[in-house]
C-alpha cells in the first residue's frame, strides 16, 4: 500500500467502522459467511454490511 492508500484506508475504517476491531469483526463475519450462507443463517443487514466493507476495501486497495 502506498501512503495515500494507507491514509484513505485509516480514514475509511474510522468513518465506517469506528475502530479496527469493528472492521475485524466484519471480516471475521465475512469469512464465516463463506462457509455457512444458508437461508436464515444471517440477517439481511449483516450480509449487506459485510459486502459493503469488502467492496470498500477492494476499492481502496485497487488504486
Amino acid at each position: 500500500m502506498n501512503e495515500s492508500q494507507i491514509t484513505e484506508f485509516n480514514a475509511w475504517i474510522k468513518d465506517c467502522c469506528g475502530t479496527p476491531e469493528v472492521l475485524g469483526h466484519y471480516l471475521d463475519l465475512a469469512v464465516e459467511m463463506l462457509f455457512y450462507v444458508e437461508q436464515g443463517t444471517f440477517e439481511q443487514q449483516e450480509l449487506q454490511d459485510v459486502v459493503t466493507v469488502l467492496i470498500e476495501i477492494k476499492r481502496i486497495l485497487s488504486f
